[in-house]
């Protein structure tokens, strides 16, 4: 009779990280003063999303917007696969985009207020699935925009200051 051990349990993938990030769209934190955020799924076909996995994908111009019960993404250029065929996909197309009926009611209530959009701030996948983090958004002005670009510089003018001072 043979004695079985118990090994212990081996988690799947257990090497490889929970989030990997494949793009942030950081002209939109400079552009828009973000309220709040949301993650999103996104309906994508097979040469999509294998697309994607290979960084040929860019958000800087996309949005999001309500359409009746439905939310999709606009502008958002995935470039075709290289290893696609005939069947492959068009590089600009609308994307649905995955949320609960409530989420999407709540959103489409606040982007119908003057000033609001909806913007994607990065693209990542999560456990094998594309994901897209959305902004709740509104615009800068000008003088909005300088003053962060001041405040930025002050602070590292600060950070600077601070570790100067550690050195002497």
């Amino acid at each position: 009779m043979t004695k079985s051990r118990s090994q212990p349990k081996k988690t799947r993938h257990s090497d490889t990280p929970l989030f990997k990030t494949i793009t942030v769209n950081r002209r939109a934190r400079f552009d828009y003063e973000v309220l709040e955020s949301i993650e999103a799924g996104l309906v994508l076909t097979g040469t999509e999303i294998k697309a994607i996995r290979e960084g040929r994908i860019n958000i800087r111009e996309a949005f999001a917007r309500p359409d009746q019960t439905e939310l999709w993404l606009y502008n958002c250029h995935i470039a075709p696969y290289s290893g696609g065929n005939l069947n492959n996909h068009e590089p600009i197309r609308p994307r649905k985009l995955l949320l609960h009926k409530e989420q999407i009611a709540a959103l489409s209530a606040k982007v119908g207020e003057k000033g609001y959009t909806l913007v994607p701030l990065r693209l990542y996948l999560k456990s094998h699935r594309a994901k897209i983090e959305l902004g709740l958004c509104r615009g800068r002005k000008i003088y909005d925009k300088r003053q962060v670009i001041a405040e930025r510089e002050d602070k590292r003018d600060m950070e600077r200051a601070g570790k100067i001072r550690l050195l002497a």
